[in-house]
């Protein structure tokens, strides 16, 4: 048995550092937290100064034994969890729950896995920082009051099964306030003008810096111009630099990895994690800028090889948020003489990603010249502008250029491109003058990344917090990531040339979303009855206040269990008066009456999500429901999309002597058959569906089926053996049984079926999808 136990969070850096720490260490991992909070309502003694009860959950008993026996006979134990608050935490538990002895235990951090790093480290050994477990205990403690407190509120107030949190409830605020804010937008047009100047490669454009409101005014300016003529007025010349962007926080890598490689928050983390645990770049949660001595020297060194010194300009970037969280670097690569590296083909892109901002931010400024020409016209006072711009030194640019969430239209059509030479008192020649009519544009949706922009803004959450935030507002329900299609708008447009103006209509897709994040209805209506019956949880400055206590509590400040006091009992009696006081929520909104029956159209929240109801509940006759499609939503739906929804469910035809129904159900718009269901294929509206086209969608499935049916028993119809996506299984009722290694599905016997899926003597459980009927 080696002298000395390791103890790090996950198997693949266990693997690296025992590579690099020979025969005397055994290298092992905690697979994360070894225990958590139990799950029940004692989990926090609230009289006794907040005092918690932890369990070690069932799946990681066989961890926490086997850590055990190795700890008992290693002469010295080394916790070597992650070098911040969590990691703290975790290297306390392990020490609690493993029943380690002070003299025999040692505290190790590092940032980054290479083997200097992990043999200094263990050179400069320190005890557990009860601070920061302590502020990463008063996070965890308060989080689960607000969440058990918050829970049962909705509950009784709103629908039942849903949940609030703290940091997620503000972020849920400012997508739907974001929403809100898009709706309500007026769009306003312009024209913009945009003239061209000269021939072939002599071209150039310039556009007029201010707009038309009216159209008339757009036309009498391209009719002053007929004949008019264009002289360059000015001509400025000066030079311009440009400056890299800093290296990665983990903040900025989310943002920068969403708008070049596409990657969601959650899959950056866990790529980045897995380029950690393999050695490749420093630890990846980190909210600081800067960049080690050891780390400028290797990339000076790798800048002034691989381009040469005069690409090489050294940077100290400083962090900007006073309560940067622990002493960590940057992320960057570890070695950055390592320009690629081998793994899967998304962690290739993420490492790229990450040398090539750590290189450029070392790297000297890109220098430019910048052109700009007035032209004046002879017959108005108004004055074109033209810019042009070239590079006269790429600097940082040979390897990164920072993207931007702005993807701005506005941006003057001159901008970037070369002029051809021009002079002073220049006559030109216009070839075409255009007037376009412009839309000005609502504000965007947040994406995942402008999220975590916004709530680091805000000083809301940490760099360990931002992507499960993100992944909990998605998992519950209240807002959802999607792509929507956009509207065809008109819009006109005048053209000068050759001295007559023409005029003709276009049309433009408008509002196309891609992977940007919307709210559901539910989480509408369960953040404004947070925001009415429980401010501070909603109040960006409060959760920014809470945050900035945590990091007290981190330096040693602050008493963690003063702090909670402060903010529960207040919180405590707010819910009880809630409960108390507040009525039933369900974002009710009247859309006006029928207009046969003249009875209320309205719209609301029910128990299987936003419906629409016509007549109210005390009428002699029953109201009449139907649910929202996907895309609608109770704030948006106007009255005829809401009297659309009852032209279903529809009768289309019949088929084999039954009739075919089309109705929309939970899991979306489907055909009703002879008790069997059939859904419609995607961008089908249900109510364009014929005769013809149902029996081809029930057709085209029972093909498929046939095609993965394997075999049917005499004994019982409804188990079978199918051909599934990753090869032959067992469907017995509401199970679905894997078949194992070397048995043939055909020879497989009812009784062998019956007692792989653990059921032998029962009969199996009849049923299947269950879709919603409407209320």
């Amino acid at each position: 048995m080696a002298k000395n136990l390791l103890i790090v969070e996950s198997p693949a850096k266990a693997k690296t550092i025992e590579g690099y720490l020979g025969k005397d260490f055994t290298v092992k991992s905690s697979y994360g937290h070894i225990r958590d909070l139990v799950k029940s309502e004692d989990a926090i003694d609230i009289a006794n100064n907040f005092k918690q009860k932890y369990e070690v959950p069932a799946d990681k008993k066989q961890v926490v034994s086997e850590l055990k026996k190795l700890a008992k006979e290693a002469e010295m134990v080394w916790l070597a969890s992650d070098e911040d608050r969590e990691g703290e935490a975790i290297s306390w538990h392990l020490y609690d729950t493993l029943n380690l002895k002070e003299d025999r235990t040692k505290r190790i951090v590092f940032h980054e896995i290479t083997k200097p790093a992990i043999l200094r480290a263990i050179e400069n050994p320190r005890q557990i920082n009860y601070n920061l477990v302590n502020a990463q205990q008063a996070r965890r403690v308060l989080d689960r009051l607000v969440g058990f407190e918050l829970s049962p509120v909705l509950w009784k107030k709103v629908k039942p099964s849903l949940s609030a949190g703290r940091v997620q409830s503000v972020a849920v605020r400012l997508i739907v306030e974001r929403e809100r804010e898009i709706n309500k937008f007026q769009s306003e047009a312009a024209f913009k003008i945009v003239a061209i100047f000269g021939k072939g490669k002599e071209a150039f454009k310039a556009e007029l810096p201010e707009r038309f409101a009216k159209q008339e005014d757009a036309e009498k300016f391209l009719q002053d111009c007929v004949g008019a003529d264009f002289t360059v007025a000015s001509l400025e010349t000066k030079p311009a630099k440009r400056s890299p962007a800093a290296p990665f926080t983990t903040s900025t890598l989310q943002q920068e990895a969403s708008r070049k490689l596409g990657y969601s928050v959650s899959r950056t983390m866990s790529l980045a994690q897995r380029l950690y645990e393999s050695g490749y770049i420093t630890y990846m949660r980190t909210d600081s800028v800067n960049l080690s001595d050891v780390a400028l020297a290797a990339a000076a060194s790798e800048i002034n090889s691989a381009y040469g010194e005069k690409y090489h300009q050294q940077r100290k970037y400083k962090t900007k948020s006073a309560n940067a969280q622990e002493a960590h670097e940057a992320i960057r690569p570890t070695y950055f003489d390592r320009h690629s590296i081998d793994g899967d083909n998304a962690e290739k892109r993420l490492y790229d990603l990450i040398w090539k901002r750590a290189i450029a931010s070392q790297m000297s400024e890109a220098q430019f010249e910048k052109t700009t020409a007035k032209i004046s016209i002879s017959t108005r006072n108004e004055q074109l502008t033209a810019n042009g711009e070239v590079m006269k030194f790429d600097g940082f640019l040979k390897v990164y250029l920072e993207s931007s969430d702005e993807e701005d239209e506005n941006q003057q059509d001159g901008d970037n491109t070369m002029l051809p030479p021009l002079s002073k008192g220049q006559v030109l020649n216009l070839q075409e003058l255009t007037a376009t009519e412009r839309f000005s544009r609502p504000p965007a949706r947040y994406t995942e990344a402008s999220l975590v922009k916004k709530l680091e803004e805000l000083g809301i959450g940490r760099p360990s917090t931002y992507a499960p935030t993100i992944s909990t507002i998605q998992n519950r329900g209240y807002v959802v990531k999607e792509d929507r299609e956009g509207k065809q708008r008109n819009f006109r447009v005048l053209t000068l040339k050759n001295g007559s103006i023409s005029k003709e209509e276009k049309t433009e897709n408008t509002g196309a979303e891609r992977g940007k994040l919307f709210p559901t209805d539910i989480g509408a209506v369960v953040n404004d009855f947070l925001v009415q019956y429980f401010k501070g949880i909603v109040d960006f400055n409060f959760t920014a206040s809470v945050e900035k206590q945590f990091d007290e509590i981190a330096q040693g400040m602050k008493e963690w269990t003063d702090m909670i006091r402060k903010f529960y009992d207040p919180f405590h009696k707010e819910v009880e008066k809630t409960i108390e006081t507040a009525d039933k929520a369900r974002g009710e909104r009247e859309l006006g009456t029928h207009p046969e029956s003249g009875k209320k159209v309205s719209v609301r929240i029910g128990r299987y999500g936003p419906f629409v109801q016509i007549g109210e509940n005390d009428d002699e006759d029953k109201p009449a429901y139907a649910s929202l499609r996907t895309g609608q939503s109770i704030e948006t739906i106007s009255l005829e999309e809401a009297l659309e929804l009852f032209k279903l469910p529809k009768k289309v035809g019949v088929y084999e002597d039954k009739e075919m129904t089309v109705a929309i159900g939970k899991f979306g718009p489907y055909i009703r058959h002879n008790s069997a269901f059939y859904s419609l294929p995607k961008g089908t509206d249900p109510l364009d569906v014929s005769e013809q086209l149902a029996i081809e969608i029930i057709e085209e499935k029972r093909k498929k089926d046939a095609e993965k049916l394997i075999k049917v028993f005499d004994e019982d119809a409804e188990v079978k053996i199918l051909n599934g996506r990753w090869g032959p299984y067992i469907e017995y009722g509401k199970q679905n049984i894997k078949i194992p290694k070397g048995k043939d599905p055909l020879t497989l016997t009812f009784d062998e079926v019956k007692a792989l899926a653990g059921e032998a003597g029962k009969e199996p459980k009849k049923g299947g999808k269950k879709f919603v009927k409407k209320k």
